[in-house]
């Protein structure tokens, strides 16, 4: 199982310049590999909507509900306070750390936040 952080959504959907590396993780999601906090559906709706269009966020809203949405629960919100205390994570950050942990999960992400952390697969050109 992987969580998918944000960062590759985006990067995919936007046809950066590592969507190609994203591509094999967004386009085999599905329930059974890849799961992703609620916090992940607004960042990709959001950016994707500011710098595309309305249409393409929901393309890719789709694409998301493939995978295993996780909602923020009052135990996950305390672990994600823990671990933004212990890492100085931000909010949003720290919530996607901790639906990984929570799921026993590798974080795929190339956000630099998370670079020298447990049980991540830091994804670079």
């Amino acid at each position: 199982m992987i969580v998918l952080d944000s960062y590759g959504w985006i990067e995919y959907f936007r046809d950066g310049p590592l969507a190609e590396r994203y591509a094999k993780y967004i386009e085999d999601a599905n329930e059974e590999n890849t799961a992703i906090p609620t916090i992940v559906v607004y960042e990709v709706y959001k950016k994707i909507k500011k710098e595309a269009s309305e249409e393409r966020a929901f393309e890719a809203y789709a694409q998301l509900m493939r995978a295993k949405v996780i909602s923020l629960d009052s135990n996950l919100a305390l672990d994600a306070a823990d671990v933004s205390l212990k890492s100085g994570l931000n909010m949003a950050d720290a919530i996607i750390y901790a639906t990984a942990k929570r799921e026993g999960a590798r974080l795929v992400t190339s956000d630099t936040h998370f670079k020298n952390f447990k049980d991540v697969e830091f994804i670079i050109g």
